[in-house]
Formats: C-alpha cells, sequence, structure tokens
C-alpha cells in the first residue's frame, strides 16, 4: 500500500545489483511512494547486473558511479539535479564488499591491500558521498541520508570479517558528518543495522546460512526481511522523521536487545549428544 510519503522528492539510490538487493527493494518503494529516484552503481556492475530492468520499473535514471571515486562522485550529483531538475532530498548508501572476505583470508591473516579496499568501498565511501554533495550543495535542506549497516559494527561474529570494521567506521560516519551536515543544512545522517538478509553481498560471509537461522531464532519478531527494510528507509527518507538523525536505528526484530531466546535455547539444548545428559535426559553442564 502506498502512503505518497515521498510525493514530490528526488532520491539516489547507491548499489542496487539484482532484485535480490535491499537497494533494489528500496528504489521500488521510494517510486511506489512518489519519489524520482536515480539509479547508480560502477560501471561494471550496470553491465553485469540487472539494473536496466529495475530503471524500467520506476521509471529511474541510471547514471553509473564509482562510489570510491571523487570524480565520479561529483559527475553524479551534478547530473542528478540536471536529470530530475531540482536538488536532492534523500540518498541511500547500499555499498559493501570484502576482498578479505572473498579470498577466504581469516581475521587474524588480513592483507592489508584488500583491507584498505574493504574500507574504502564499505565505509568510506559513504564519506566521500556526503562530502561531494554538501560541497556541491546538491542536498536539500531537511534532506536523509541513509547507509546499511549491520550490529557486527559493535559486537563480534565469526565470518564477519573485516567487515566488522567497515560497519563501525560507517556508523561513525554517520554520526560526525550527522552533526556538521544537521547544524548547517537540516540534512540528517543515518545508518540502519539490518538483519542478515540473503542478497549478493551477504552470500559471501562465512557461514551465513546458520548465523541467518540463528538471527532467526533469537529474534522475538524474526528477522527482517529486505522489502521490510524498504519500507522503513521510506520512513526514513520521508518527512516523518525530521528530528532523527546521527542514529544507528536497529531493524532486525529485536536481534540486538536479546540475550538468549527460548527458540535459541531449545535448539542449543538438542545439539547435546546423549553422554552429556543424565539417565533421565537431563543435561550435565560443565
Amino acid at each position: 500500500m502506498a502512503y505518497n510519503l515521498l510525493k514530490g522528492k528526488r532520491g539516489i539510490i547507491f548499489g542496487a545489483l539484482n532484485d535480490a538487493s535491499i537497494a533494489w527493494k528500496v528504489a521500488e518503494r521510494a517510486s511506489e511512494e512518489g519519489a524520482q529516484i536515480v539509479l547508480t552503481n560502477t560501471p561494471v556492475a550496470c553491465r553485469m547486473g540487472t539494473i536496466d530492468e529495475l530503471a524500467k520499473k520506476t521509471n529511474a535514471t541510471i547514471i553509473p558511479a564509482d562510489a570510491t571515486s571523487v570524480d565520479d562522485l561529483e559527475k553524479l550529483f551534478v547530473q542528478a539535479q540536471e536529470v530530475m531538475g531540482g536538488k536532492i532530498d534523500f540518498v541511500l548508501h547500499s555499498v559493501a564488499m570484502s576482498v578479505n572476505m572473498r579470498k577466504k583470508r581469516t581475521y587474524d591473516d588480513l592483507d592489508y591491500g584488500f583491507l584498505n579496499k574493504t574500507l574504502d568501498i564499505s565505509a568510506i565511501s559513504f564519506h566521500k558521498m556526503i562530502q561531494t554533495a554538501k560541497k556541491l550543495d546538491a542536498i536539500n535542506e531537511n534532506g536523509s541520508i541513509l547507509a546499511l549497516s549491520y550490529v557486527a559494527a559493535q559486537r563480534t561474529f565469526f565470518g564477519y570479517n573485516d567487515m566488522a570494521d567497515a560497519k563501525s567506521l560507517l556508523e561513525s560516519i554517520a554520526r560526525s558528518f550527522g552533526y556538521i551536515y544537521g547544524r548547517e543544512k537540516g540534512v540528517r545522517v543515518n545508518t540502519i543495522s539490518q538483519s542478515p538478509t540473503f542478497t549478493t553481498a551477504g552470500g559471501g560471509i562465512k557461514g551465513f546460512d546458520g548465523l541467518y537461522d540463528f538471527s532467526d531464532r533469537m529474534s522475538p519478531l524474526g528477522n527482517a526481511s529486505a522489502d521490510e527494510c524498504a519500507d522503513y528507509c521510506v520512513v526514513m527518507f520521508s518527512d516523518l522523521t525530521k528530528k532523527v538523525t546521527m542514529q544507528n536505528l536497529y531493524h532486525d526484530g529485536g536481534f540486538s536487545s536479546m540475550g538468549m531466546s527460548l527458540r535459541g535455547m531449545t535448539q542449543y539444548e538438542k545439539s547435546f549428544i546423549d553422554e552429556n545428559r543424565d539417565e533421565n535426559g537431563k543435561i550435565i553442564y560443565g
């Protein structure tokens, strides 16, 4: 159901690759809510993905840009304003990649060249994007900037590797730039900490199936889907959240506040072999 929450607004969405992408879902929902949008991704991603299909569906313009290149970002913000006929009202940063994870390098055996790429693509690009937009005065007052994060920025998760460091930096950038941009232009900057979600990026995490199941069992509301995340992003782009800024907003079914759930404990207890139980079937600890 549409509520015209973004009627008359213009937005740029980074990172849509295929219909499994959260950015793809956000683009669909933003369009349904009345927004005019520009889609962007790296030139190679635009060629390899199915972004043309999304552009047709949402009546969007595609402007390829490498989010780590300031030159590309400058061209993107200038062209986006020309295409849409005015300043930008909202931006979604849904960009992340770890070469170390792809190469199966563990956290205690990182390639530092790969680490630099992880940080540049997954976090520093967010800073470059905001700084470029601010210098060009490309975003309207009371605009909204979002990036997608994960609870591994605060807690340790097996297999999440150097992406945890990148998400920590991403959230710090949102706070630091949120103060400056909010003070000067009323532009709000936030991150959304989403549940594990089956996307192209998520599939590269070691043991992702187990992580997804664990999170779902621990969360009282279960994992939040990509479609539900898109709904939340739309609310954050809208005028309903004008005073929300510098926040990391958990959208994870309650996972981030849990210690142990009944479903989690039940599954855990099932994992004990018979020799760890007494004659009455009770688990022997210790």
